[in-house]
């Protein structure tokens, strides 16, 4: 699969600063904020900072050091937030897989009971 991004994504501009989030954690590789449209308490997005559109295009073409950023990122926003009771962490991907802005990230969900991941 050929992956194009789009640098006129909304991530990409939040990375730029030229939109305004609530940031949680930055490094030098991946950004956490809070989601807009939070669906818990706990609501966070990790974004790697490098032009990935999706998951698998990431776990293909980003370095070891983004990748392993990254994962250290989602550790340290688990770390900050209140995930001690459990958390969920969702990568959604192309249209099946719902995923709204084409730039690969994470949501960390948690801070209250969770419900079942898919209705059918």
């Amino acid at each position: 699969m050929e992956y194009s991004y789009d640098d006129q994504n909304i991530f990409a501009k939040i990375l730029r600063g030229e939109i305004p989030n609530q940031t949680v954690y930055e490094s030098e590789h991946a950004l956490a904020f809070r989601d807009i449209n939070p669906q818990a308490p706990v609501h966070v997005l990790v974004i790697p900072k490098g032009p990935y559109v999706s998951l698998d295009h990431f776990a293909r073409d980003a370095s070891q050091e983004e990748q392993v950023g990254f994962m250290q990122a989602v550790a340290e926003v688990c770390r900050l937030t209140d995930t001690d009771g459990g958390f969920r962490a969702i990568c959604n991907t192309r249209t099946h897989g719902v995923q709204d802005v084409p730039h690969y990230h994470m949501h960390i969900i948690g801070g209250r009971q969770l419900g079942r991941m898919l209705q059918g």
